[in-house]
């Protein structure tokens, strides 16, 4: 067995969820496992998808005797979300827009200014 790099504080959440947002199917443990293709003991994999979805990370629906998974969020939805919570945590609003913004690509910035220009949409509550 080879031995596998160890993850940093939540990569192997991401790599879980990221491997649910590919599937267009919900996943049993054992698929996301096999798709994972990590060296990941079964439980592993069981405990990360149960605390993914204590956190409401992911939906569960039996299947038989199992369960199988499914992201509760798009994959934009939840990065949008992660960095209005890092902004809301912030002192300094004004700086961490601007530092963020003056760290895009000149395509990214584009499309910011794009979406900026387009009229307001009713937020959601």
């Amino acid at each position: 067995m080879t031995a596998h790099p160890r993850r940093g504080p939540g990569e192997l959440e991401a790599d879980v969820l990221a491997t649910l947002w590919r599937s267009h199917e919900p996943m049993s443990p054992g698929q996301v496992r096999d798709a994972l293709d990590a060296g990941l003991a079964y439980t592993t994999v069981m405990t990360i998808l149960s605390r993914l979805h204590e956190k409401g990370s992911v939906t569960r629906q039996r299947a038989g005797r199992a369960f199988v998974y499914t992201p509760a969020f798009a994959q934009a939805e939840l990065a949008a979300s992660q960095m209005r919570a890092l902004l809301d945590r912030g002192d300094d609003r004004d700086e961490i827009l601007a530092r963020f913004v003056g760290s895009l690509s000149k395509r990214d910035e584009r499309t910011l200014a794009s979406l900026l220009r387009r009229p307001a949409r009713p937020r959601r509550s």
